[in-house]
């Protein structure tokens, strides 16, 4: 049975290598071979399978790539615009927190001023009380001292003609040797003033 079920074939064994010779020496001779892709025959079949997945990428990208692409974008943009939105409400925060604090800081300066020019005026008053209050005890002291003075000068201006007298009296005893008497004495200084 194993021989009926291999059938005998001569004829095509004997035109493989016949056809085999024919198709290289058409290449050898530049008549046939090449690109299949560039042959008329196959056009129709790579026109079509172009087609279907040029149809097949085209639904890929309009329905399914782009969209998401295009929403990645919408995000980003959407999270830009956002933290530019924050942004610039925490700047216009921060400057409305710097004038306000300028503005704070204005107030104090002013108030310092105000206390500080308070403050020198009240000193400037004290002192100038505590000034006047010292020149009137001082005033009071220089008038109880003159009037002091004026007494020892007068008690001494008063000393001074009776130590005149005494003075007279004594060098008139030492250099006649007799005694004078008081009232020439007196009449002597008197003339003598």
């Amino acid at each position: 049975m194993a021989a009926e079920e291999i059938p005998h074939v001569p004829d095509a064994v004997n035109a493989a290598p016949e056809g085999a010779h024919a198709g290289t020496a058409a290449a050898e001779h530049g008549g046939g071979g090449g690109l299949p892709q560039f042959e008329f025959q196959y056009w129709g079949g790579q026109i079509v399978w172009l087609l279907l997945i040029f149809i097949v990428l085209y639904t890929l990208m309009s329905r399914v790539f782009i969209p998401r692409l295009r929403r990645v974008q919408d995000t980003r943009a959407q999270t830009i615009a956002s933290a530019v939105a924050e942004a610039r409400r925490v700047q216009d925060e921060a400057d409305a927190q710097a004038a306000a604090a300028r503005a704070e800081i204005d107030q104090a300066r002013t108030r310092a001023r105000t206390v500080a020019a308070e403050a020198k005026a009240k000193a400037n008053a004290e002192f100038a009380a505590r000034q006047a209050e010292a020149d009137a005890r001082i005033a009071e002291e220089v008038a109880a001292a003159e009037t002091r003075i004026r007494g020892l000068r007068d008690s001494a201006m008063a000393s001074v003609g009776d130590i005149a007298v005494e003075t007279a009296g004594a060098m008139v005893q030492r250099l006649t040797g007799t005694v004078a008497s008081a009232a020439d004495l007196r009449a002597a200084v008197k003339g003598a003033a």
